[in-house]
């Protein structure tokens, strides 16, 4: 069952939504970096940016990888591996950008929200305020 990682930059808070398998099908194909409309995780008039992901067995998504399919890469940094010493490299086993049946974890972050109607919150009546009394010596 496929896992969305829903993102909300301004507030720091991110939900978790659990999707069906046949839910997953409008996303297959797409892309890191894309924004799609938020109804398929129940967000309706939201926009959310699709950031990455792992598959089944936990390999990450990377950026840079096109496609779908497994490969093997030899990285210095970046989404799949952290080198502990300056200037090592390692090949590892990383995932493309595209999104497939096989992706189980799916983050995105709140690219824009819907906007609400808030004339009573706004704009506040602002009480006028009663004049000062100055004293004067004598």
């Amino acid at each position: 069952m496929p896992i969305l990682i829903i993102s909300d930059p301004l507030t720091g808070k991110s939900q978790r939504v659990e999707i069906e398998g046949t839910q997953l099908r409008p996303l297959v194909g797409t892309r890191i970096g894309q924004t799609i409309d938020g109804s398929v995780a129940g967000l309706q008039g939201y926009k959310l940016k699709f950031t990455g992901g792992t598959d089944k067995d936990g390999i990450p998504m990377r950026p840079d990888v096109h496609g779908s399919a497994k490969a093997h890469i030899v990285l210095s940094g970046g989404v799949g591996y952290k080198p502990k010493n300056e200037g090592e490299q390692k090949r590892k086993v990383v995932r493309g950008n595209s999104v497939s049946t096989e992706t189980t974890f799916l983050n995105f972050s709140i690219a824009e929200a819907p906007k609400k109607k808030r004339k009573a919150e706004s704009a506040p009546e602002a009480e006028p305020e009663a004049p000062v009394e100055e004293k004067t010596e004598e």
